[in-house]
């Protein structure tokens, strides 16, 4: 079976298993993150996760749901770069401590603190390997999942966010939800390297996010192109979703716009899967790499 087969086989699996309706880059593609993470783990580590593969792909969006009953949750999703201040004679700062001594705590919960948060969640996720907690470990494992995928997502790293500022409202979702959802089962290749350990993961992750901003811009330009270009009567249609008739980005346009990204959406794909995959290697190794059990509950 050659890679792209492979690919073709686990994303079918995948989908028979946790199909669900999309409401962005949190729901089909965050379920296929941390399901495709499991594969790229060594032995015994994906023996593991490989048994609690549903929990790690069913509870990939618990971050999304908690973003509306706590209000210190939604920051912890994305940083908009363009709004932070740095000295010129400053780098970004790597920790915590040094980011709340460089901006102070409110301006961080205003503008997003995701790349922090990610090495603070690796921090506990570190400790719960190190009391071979299952439920915690399990927990935390999907949670740092999907703030990793948040991290990779050009938008998340701009203060617009959605094309708010650029008469492009709507993007956010076209871009993580839409494209994804219509492309990745058929075209993208997903299966990947093994997971790496990260001898520095705060900085590793600092660089994927300054990707992301360096990325939005082109993702916004050429969508507006793209929309300047053709004829507005074929950018938007009607489909029915679960028994219900929605507007959405028509196929066609969605290929277009896909097409002219040159696989930005599959790479960004595969960069959050490996980086999940070594994240969760990284704290277990640097737990003392515990003996896990290789059996159900």
């Amino acid at each position: 079976m050659n890679r792209r087969s492979k690919s073709f086989f686990f994303t079918i699996i995948f989908l028979a298993g946790f199909a669900t309706p999309s409401l962005g880059w949190g729901f089909y593609a965050h379920r296929l993150i941390n399901y495709h993470a499991v594969f790229l783990l060594p032995s015994p580590l994906f023996g593991f996760f490989k048994i609690h593969i549903r929990y790690l792909a069913d509870h990939a969006t618990d971050a999304d749901s908690r973003r509306y009953a706590i209000r210190e949750e939604a920051p912890r999703h994305y940083i908009d770069l363009d709004r932070y201040r740095l000295p010129d004679s400053l780098q970004w700062p790597i920790t915590w401590p040094m980011a709340v001594l460089v901006f102070g705590e409110d301006s961080l919960q205003q503008h997003g603190i995701v790349p922090w948060w990610i090495f603070i969640m690796k921090f506990r996720l570190q400790k719960a390997f190190e009391k071979n907690d299952r439920d915690q470990i399990l927990k935390i494992a999907a949670d740092i999942g999907h703030y990793i995928g948040d991290a990779h997502v050009p938008l998340h790293a701009t203060s617009n966010h959605n094309g708010q500022f650029t008469d492009q409202s709507g993007i956010h979702a076209f871009w993580e939800s839409r494209l994804p959802e219509l492309f990745a089962e058929q075209e993208y290749d997903l299966i990947l390297s093994p997971a790496v350990y990260l001898r520095e993961p705060s900085s590793w992750i600092w660089e994927r996010v300054l990707e992301s901003a360096a990325s939005a811009d082109t993702v916004l330009r050429i969508e507006k192109e793209l929309s300047y270009a053709l004829n507005q009567d074929i950018k938007m249609a009607y489909e029915q979703r679960n028994g219900i008739v929605i507007r959405n980005y028509s196929k066609r346009y969605a290929s277009a716009y896909h097409d002219r990204l040159e696989g930005m959406v599959e790479r960004r794909l595969r960069y959050s899967i490996h980086a999940v995959a070594s994240f969760w290697l990284t704290a277990w190794v640097d737990a003392g790499q515990p003996e896990l059990p290789q059996k159900g509950p």
